[in-house]
C-alpha cells in the first residue's frame, strides 16, 4: 500500500471516531434528559457546550500548522478528546460535568477536520484531492453509521455512560496505531525556521520580479466571493449535519413513536447514505479533472448549489409529510445531497489558498461552518419547546433548515468559483518544482 493511501485510511479512522463522539450525545439524549431532569432546550445547550470552542480552537491551532507539523498536532488532539470522554463513565459525574467535558471535546475535536485534510492534501497533487478529501468526510458518515447502532446497543445494554467510555477507548487505541505509522507526505508545505529560509531562497532566486504565490494576502482569499459562499454553504450543510445527529433520534421516538434502536438504526443508515453520496461525488470529480480541461468543467459551485437546492426542498417534504414511506427514502436520498458541499468547500478554499496558507484557510473554514452546529441545536431545541406542540416544533425547525439550504445553494450556484478566483489572485495549480509528485 502507497504512503499516500495508507495515511488516507488512518485519517479515515480517525474521522469515524470523531464523529462517533459527537454522535454519542444525540443518542443517550433520551435516557441523559431522563436522568438529569432536562428540557429539549436544556438538552441543547449541552450539545452546543461542544461548540463553545470549537471553532476558535479549529482557527487557533489551524495557524499552528504554519509552525507544528501536523502530525504531532494530530495525536495530541486524539489523546485530548479521548479523555475528554471518561470521566463520565464514572456514576457520581453530573450535569456540569457533562458540559465541562463537552467543552473539552469540543476544543480537541474543532482542529480536527482542517487539520487532517490539510495533512492528506500533503500527500496528492491539486486534482488528485477530491477522492482522498471525501474518503475522510465518508469518516463522518461511517463514524455515525456504526456510531448509531453499536452505541444504541451499548446503551440499552451497559447505560448510556458507557457509550461515552467506549468510544474514547477506540480513540487511545487510533492514538497507538498513529505514533507507528503516522508520517507526513512529500507536498508537506515546510513550517518554522525552514518554511521561512526556503521563501527566502525562492524570493531571492525569482529577483523580485513576481510575487510568490505565498504572498497572497489571506485577506484577499478569505474575502473572495468563493471563499465567502463556500463557507456559508458548509455552514448550512453542517447545520443540517447537527440537526440530524441532535434531534433526528429524539423526532423519531417522540412524534413518529420509534424506540431507541429503530431510530438508531435509521440514523446509522442515513449517514450511511451521506457517505455514499460523498464517495461518488470524490470519484465523479476526480474523474472529471482527469479527463476534462479546466475550462471545460462545470463550475463546483453551480453543482453543490444545485444539490442544496435539491436538498432544502426534500427537507421541506420531510417535515410537512405524515408518511414514513415517504420520510424514509427522503432522508437516505435527496436530504443528504447537501453534504457534498462540505467536500467543494473545502478543496474550493484548499485551491484558492498558497500551500503554506492552506491549513490556516481550512481553519477559518472550519471557524465559519461549525457555527453551525453551535447554533443549530439551540435554535431547534428552542423552537420545538415554545410550540404549541412538540410535532408542530419539529415541522417549524425543519422549514427552517430548509430555507437556510435554499438561500446558500443558490449563493454558491452564482458565486463559488475557485479556478477564477485562484488565477486572480495568482496562486498556481501546479506544486513547486522542488518537490516530488506522488506517483
Amino acid at each position: 500500500m502507497s504512503g499516500a493511501w495508507r495515511t488516507t485510511w488512518l485519517l479515515l479512522a480517525f474521522m469515524v471516531v470523531n464523529f462517533a463522539d459527537k454522535a454519542v450525545l444525540g443518542l443517550a439524549g433520551p435516557e441523559i434528559r431522563a436522568d438529569f431532569d432536562l428540557s429539549r432546550q436544556e438538552f441543547g445547550a449541552a450539545q452546543s457546550a461542544f461548540f463553545a470552542l470549537f471553532s476558535v480552537a479549529a482557527l487557533g491551532v489551524s495557524l499552528l500548522t504554519r509552525r507544528v507539523r501536523t502530525t504531532p498536532l494530530l495525536l495530541v488532539l486524539v489523546l485530548l478528546w479521548s479523555a475528554a470522554q471518561l470521566p463520565m463513565v464514572w456514576g457520581a459525574a453530573g450535569f456540569g460535568t457533562l458540559v465541562a467535558t463537552r467543552v473539552l471535546l469540543g476544543a480537541a475535536e474543532g482542529p480536527s477536520a482542517p487539520v487532517a485534510i490539510h495533512h492528506v492534501h500533503g500527500w496528492f497533487p491539486q486534482r488528485e484531492r477530491a477522492l482522498p478529501t471525501a474518503v475522510l468526510l465518508f469518516g463522518a458518515a461511517a463514524g455515525v453509521a456504526v456510531a448509531a447502532p453499536v452505541l444504541s446497543w451499548v446503551i440499552t445494554h451497559w447505560g448510556w455512560r458507557w457509550s461515552f467510555g467506549v468510544v474514547g477507548l477506540v480513540g487511545l487505541v487510533w492514538a497507538v496505531a498513529w505514533q507507528i505509522w503516522g508520517t507526513e507526505g512529500p507536498l508537506a508545505p515546510q513550517v518554522g525556521r525552514a518554511a521561512e529560509s526556503s521563501r527566502a531562497a525562492e524570493n531571492s532566486k525569482g529577483g523580485g520580479d513576481a510575487p510568490a504565490s505565498d504572498s497572497v494576502p489571506l485577506r484577499a482569499v478569505l474575502l473572495s466571493g468563493t471563499f465567502m459562499t463556500a463557507a456559508f454553504g458548509a455552514f448550512a450543510a453542517y447545520w443540517l449535519m447537527s440537526t440530524l445527529l441532535t434531534w433526528t433520534p429524539d423526532y423519531l421516538e417522540s412524534v413518529v413513536g420509534w424506540d431507541l434502536d429503530q431510530a438508531g438504526t435509521l440514523v446509522g443508515v442515513g449517514a450511511l447514505a451521506n457517505g455514499v453520496v460523498l464517495l461518488v461525488h470524490g470519484l465523479i470529480s476526480q474523474r472529471s479533472a482527469r479527463r476534462e480541461p479546466t475550462g471545460r468543467r462545470l463550475p463546483v459551485g453551480s453543482g453543490a448549489g444545485l444539490l442544496m437546492v435539491v436538498s432544502g426542498c426534500a427537507v421541506a417534504v420531510f417535515g410537512l409529510v405524515d408518511s414514513m414511506w415517504c420520510k424514509v427514502p427522503l432522508l437516505l436520498g435527496p436530504v443528504t445531497l447537501a453534504m457534498v458541499t462540505l467536500t467543494v468547500a473545502m478543496t474550493a478554499c484548499a485551491r484558492i489558498a498558497p500551500p503554506s496558507q492552506r491549513g490556516v484557510v481550512l481553519g477559518v473554514l472550519t471557524f465559519v461552518y461549525a457555527l453551525g452546529g453551535i447554533l443549530s441545536p439551540l435554535v431547534l431545541g428552542g423552537v420545538v419547546d415554545r410550540a404549541a406542540t412538540v410535532s408542530v416544533g419539529y415541522e417549524r425547525g425543519w422549514l427552517l433548515t430548509s430555507g437556510l439550504l435554499l438561500a446558500a445553494g443558490a449563493l454558491a450556484a452564482l458565486f463559488c468559483r475557485p479556478e477564477a478566483t485562484a488565477k486572480r489572485l495568482g496562486v498556481s495549480e501546479v506544486p513547486s518544482a522542488r518537490v516530488p509528485l506522488v506517483p
